[in-house]
């Protein structure tokens, strides 16, 4: 069965959803766990509408060690998914045709860290960038509502990712 994206306008409710979230894996992950981070579309208010999905950026010490903490994941209600075609990525959603939750887990230090960090703190300092961006995802989903959605939306922002993580660069040289 293909799953069918939704779309829904921002709510706070998100923010909420994402804080009691990271609370349980913070309890998890406790001697392992860096940072954690609300990332994705559900947290940037000014985008509009997102996927009803909480995207969670966890940072820890060793991503060797994450598997260790694979069945505290199930029993919170997790589905572990491994790399899942990301190489040093852990992986885990909530939730099977109706996610709620995606933990995307990524040992300190990773690149991929400062790509998810600079393109949210881009999208919150330019929030008509935002706003596009909202209205690409509108789009995207009137034309592409299964499983294409996904494949599309990546490949036409790969622009503004590119625009944030150069933003990105340029403000850690500025405060530097």
């Amino acid at each position: 069965m293909k799953r069918q994206w939704v779309i829904s306008p921002w709510t706070q409710e998100w923010n909420l959803q994402f804080e009691k979230e990271s609370k349980v894996l913070r309890e998890i992950f406790q001697t392992e766990l860096v940072d954690i981070h609300h990332v994705g579309s559900t947290s940037v208010p000014s985008i509009g509408y997102a996927k009803p999905i909480i995207d969670i950026l966890i940072i820890v010490k060793a991503i060797e060690q994450v598997n260790e903490y694979n069945e505290q994941m199930i029993s919170a209600g997790y589905r572990v998914r491994g790399e899942n075609g990301i190489p040093n990525r852990r992986y885990f959603t909530k939730g099977e045709l109706q996610r709620t939750h995606h933990i995307h887990i990524y040992q300190q230090g990773d690149p991929r860290i400062r790509t998810y960090l600079d393109f949210k703190a881009y999208l919150m300092q330019h929030p008509s960038e935002a706003e596009k961006y909202g209205q690409l995802k509108l789009d995207i989903l009137a034309s592409y509502p299964n499983d294409q959605y996904q494949q599309v939306k990546e490949n036409r922002i790969n622009h503004l990712v590119e625009k944030a993580l150069r933003w990105g660069e340029e403000e850690r040289e500025r405060l530097a």
